[in-house]
């Protein structure tokens, strides 16, 4: 059995032992923070670009950047016209009085809906309790991309938003179903990317 007094001593040489330790300090200190100086020395060595900023960086980026559809912006040649694009659609801008209804064939969920042409193929389906991919809800990730069975996605949808799919995938009948608005009836294969 352990002595009282063995046990006593050695408690009191412990708290001398640590009294004396954070009376007298260890001597240590933090060392400088660089980090604003390393990356503004890291920012100095890249040289300047018109490219957007890499997806890496942005929120459920990843992997390469890609053109959006709309294709790089430039100055026109001469002769050539600016063509309007739906980049920057507003779903929101259409009047009660002039919503649209149209019947989308989801293949794969073996159902037919009508989904409005203010509303996005992603919401229809969720609103069905459907369990449908998605990720950024944006446009920038091609998470929730379907594809169109019936031709080119271009006919039958708009996008509000597109920063990942290509014109040639588009033509494909490729479509980012968080934001993209029917302009017709269809039949749609979720879960597909190009």
């Amino acid at each position: 059995m352990v002595e009282l007094a063995g046990l006593l001593g050695g408690a009191t040489l412990t708290l001398i032992v640590v009294a004396f330790h954070y009376a007298k300090g260890t001597g240590w200190e933090a060392p400088e923070d660089i980090s604003q100086e390393v990356l503004e020395q890291r920012a100095a060595s890249v040289p300047e670009t018109d490219f957007a900023e890499p997806y890496n960086r942005s929120i459920g980026g990843g992997g390469a950047a890609a053109i959006p559809a709309g294709g790089a912006e430039g100055e026109l040649a001469e002769g050539e016209e600016a063509e309007e694009e739906d980049e920057g659609f507003d779903p929101d801008s259409i009047a009660d009085d002039e919503v649209e209804y149209y019947e989308i064939e989801f293949a794969k969920e073996g159902e037919t809906i009508e989904v409005a042409n203010n509303e996005t193929i992603l919401d229809a389906g969720e609103e069905e309790g459907w369990d449908l991919p998605y990720a950024c809800r944006q446009g920038q990730c091609i998470s929730c991309a379907g594809h169109i069975q019936d031709g080119p996605a271009e006919d039958y949808i708009r996008h509000s938003q597109n920063e990942s799919l290509f014109e040639d995938d588009m033509e494909d009948g490729y479509c980012l179903t968080c934001v993209a608005y029917p302009v017709d009836d269809f039949t749609i294969e979720t879960s597909e990317s190009p």
